[in-house]
């Protein structure tokens, strides 16, 4: 769901409008996107249970939650979420957000798994890749999912979307997931703040 469409009747209309498109009776995952202010968690879990209770939805899912965000939505709606979408690499790693979804059962999303392109030359990387005789993504997206993400590569060509799928095909050692792992820097590649991410949104306040 875009900004535009978070308050109630708009998220039940939008989906509609989505399975019209989609030419089918359900979807299988529905997630907000970049927040409006202006609208309430409440209204939007609350327009999501609808669409859960008609069948129209099988799990709902929020992008760029905070582990404090997510603990709210216990408190807001008897729907659970199934996936929290957030911007996740080598150089932001996420941890808080990573653990708290991992105990509560939500499917962590990399929405920007492969960062910025200059992580492709990161030494570190790059030594890895060699040694594996692999490229900069094979290696950051199989880290990935060894730790249990769903990783969302953006591509449009062929070339690289076929060596993207390729991250299923090896594993990397745990010394080398543990050497990546020690890349964290909390840089974030998107400015969540000029979204509209501030400490209050959707009335939460941390």
């Amino acid at each position: 769901m875009l900004p535009k469409n978070l308050d109630y009747k708009s998220v039940v209309r939008a989906c509609e409008r989505s399975l019209g498109r989609l030419d089918t009776d359900y979807l299988d995952l529905y997630l907000t996107h970049w927040p409006n202010p202006a609208i309430s968690l409440r209204e939007i879990l609350t327009a999501m249970k609808t669409l859960c209770d008609r069948g129209l939805v099988d799990n709902a899912g929020v992008s760029n939650f905070s582990a404090y965000q997510l603990s709210c939505t216990k408190y807001i709606s008897e729907v659970p979420i199934a996936v929290n979408q957030i911007e996740l690499h080598p150089l932001y790693q996420q941890p808080e957000v990573r653990e708290y979804c991992r105990q509560s059962d939500t499917v962590v999303e990399a929405a920007a798994p492969l960062g910025r392109t200059d992580i492709f030359e990161n030494p570190t990387i790059r030594e890895i890749a060699d040694a594996h005789g692999r490229s900069s993504t094979e290696v950051i997206l199989r880290w990935a999912i060894a730790r249990d993400t769903v990783v969302l590569p953006k591509s449009t060509s062929p070339a690289h979307i076929e060596t993207n799928l390729t991250a299923w095909n090896w594993d990397l050692p745990e010394e080398d997931l543990s050497v990546i792992n020690d890349l964290n820097r909390d840089e974030p590649v998107y400015d969540q703040a000029a979204h509209g991410w501030g400490r209050d949104v959707y009335g939460i306040s941390e």
